[in-house]
C-alpha cells in the first residue's frame, strides 16, 4: 500500500500545441487503491480519489487541519511509508481535490463500507464537506448479494460496483452533523465523548456506532493491558499460527468487520516482540521492526511462539503495560504508562 497516494484522472484537451485540463463532472471518493482501481474500470466515468489514511493507527489529535495533516504525515513516515514531505503533500492534495470539487459543484460520491478503517475516513471526509456547506452523495454498504462473507468494496468487480450506483443518496444534514460530532470526539485527548457516541447507534450513519465501539477496544484492557488486536494476536499464535501471515489471517477471521491491513498487524506483533519481557518472539529472538521498516519476506518467514511472559499475560497473571510499557495513540488519546 502506498499511503497518501492520490490517483487522479483528468481529461486533457490538446489544441494548437496547448493543453488544457478539463475538470471532471464527477468525483468518486473511496477508501484505497483496490476499490479505486476497480471504480476506474467501470462505465461511470469521472475521477477517483482514494482517501488513503489509516486513522485507527497513530495520532489524530484536535489540531487545525494543516497541523493535523503534518502530524499524520510525520507518523506515516516514521512507519516507513515514505518521506514526511511527500506524505504531507499527498494528504494536502487529497483535501484540495475534494474541497475544490465540492465548491465547484462537481457531483461527489463517497464510496465506503462498514468497517472501522472506512468509517473513520468517512467521518473525516464528511466533516470537510460540512466545512464548505456541501452535501456529497453516499454509497455506504455492509453487505453485498451473493457474498455472505463480504469484506469490502475492494473485492467487488466493476460490474458489481455499478449495480450500487442507483442506491446512492445525498448526505443529510443529520448525517453531516453526526459525522462532525464523531470526528470531534475522536480527536479529544480523553475517550469519554467517543465512548458516549459509540454507545448510541445513529440511523443516518448506521455503521458508525459499531466501528467506534471496535476502536475503543484498542485501548488497553484494565485486566491485562492488551488491546483487542494484541490479545487476538497472542491467542492465535498460542493456538498454532506459526508465522505472521498465518496469525494475521486467523485474527481477521475473529472480526465481525475486518479492517486491519497486514502490515499494521505486523506492527502490532513487532511491538509485542521487543525486549527481554517480550510476549512473542520469532526464531527464538526478539522480533525485528515490521515492514516496511524491515524486509517483509524475512519478517513473514519467522517462526513465532508465545513466550512465558506472553502466556502469563494471556492467563491474566501479568500485565502487558507493566512488562513492555506503552506509547500509543487511539485517535486523540495518547496512551502512555502513568
Amino acid at each position: 500500500m502506498r499511503v497518501g497516494e492520490v490517483a487522479e484522472r483528468t481529461g486533457v484537451n490538446a489544441r494548437r500545441g496547448a493543453e488544457r485540463a478539463i475538470a471532471p463532472s464527477l468525483l468518486h471518493v473511496t477508501n484505497g487503491e483496490s476499490a479505486g482501481n476497480t471504480l476506474r474500470q467501470t462505465t461511470l466515468g469521472g475521477a477517483v480519489l482514494s482517501w488513503q489514511d489509516v486513522l485507527h493507527e497513530g495520532p489524530v489529535p484536535s489540531l487545525p487541519r494543516q497541523e493535523l495533516l503534518r502530524t499524520r504525515a510525520r507518523f506515516l513516515a516514521e512507519c516507513g511509508w515514505g518521506s514526511e514531505a511527500a506524505l504531507r503533500s499527498s494528504l494536502e492534495r487529497r483535501d484540495r481535490q475534494l474541497l475544490d470539487a465540492l465548491r465547484n459543484g462537481t457531483e461527489v460520491v463517497l464510496w465506503f463500507e462498514h468497517d472501522l478503517y472506512d468509517q473513520l475516513q468517512l467521518i473525516d471526509a464528511l466533516t470537510l464537506a460540512r466545512s464548505v456547506d456541501a452535501a456529497p452523495e453516499l454509497i455506504i454498504i455492509g453487505s453485498f448479494p451473493g457474498k455472505p462473507s463480504f469484506a469490502g468494496l475492494g473485492e467487488l468487480t466493476a460490474n458489481e460496483l455499478e449495480t450500487l450506483w442507483p442506491s446512492r443518496t445525498q448526505a443529510t444534514g443529520e448525517a453531516l452533523g453526526a459525522a462532525s460530532a464523531a470526528w470531534s470526539a475522536l480527536r479529544e485527548p480523553e475517550p469519554t465523548a467517543l465512548a458516549e457516541l459509540a454507545a448510541r447507534d445513529n440511523a443516518h450513519l448506521p455503521f458508525l456506532g459499531p466501528a467506534l465501539r471496535r476502536l475503543l477496544q484498542e485501548l488497553p484492557a484494565p485486566s491485562d493491558g492488551l488491546s483487542r488486536t494484541e490479545r487476538s494476536a497472542l491467542e492465535t499464535v498460542a493456538a498454532g499460527a506459526r508465522t505472521a501471515p498465518a496469525a494475521f489471517v486467523a485474527t481477521q477471521r475473529r472480526e465481525d468487520a475486518p479492517f486491519l491491513g497486514d502490515t499494521w498487524f505486523f506492527r502490532t506483533l513487532s511491538t509485542l516482540g521487543q525486549g527481554k519481557n517480550r510476549l512473542v518472539e520469532g526464531d527464538g529472538a526478539p522480533l525485528p521492526a515490521p515492514p516496511p521498516l524491515s524486509d517483509g519476506q524475512s519478517f513473514m518467514r519467522l517462526e513465532l511462539r508465545v513466550t512465558g511472559e506472553g502466556e502469563r499475560v494471556l492467563r491474566g497473571a501479568a500485565n502487558r503495560v507493566e512488562l513492555l510499557g506503552i506509547d500509543r495513540w487511539v485517535g486523540g488519546t495518547h496512551v502512555t504508562r502513568g
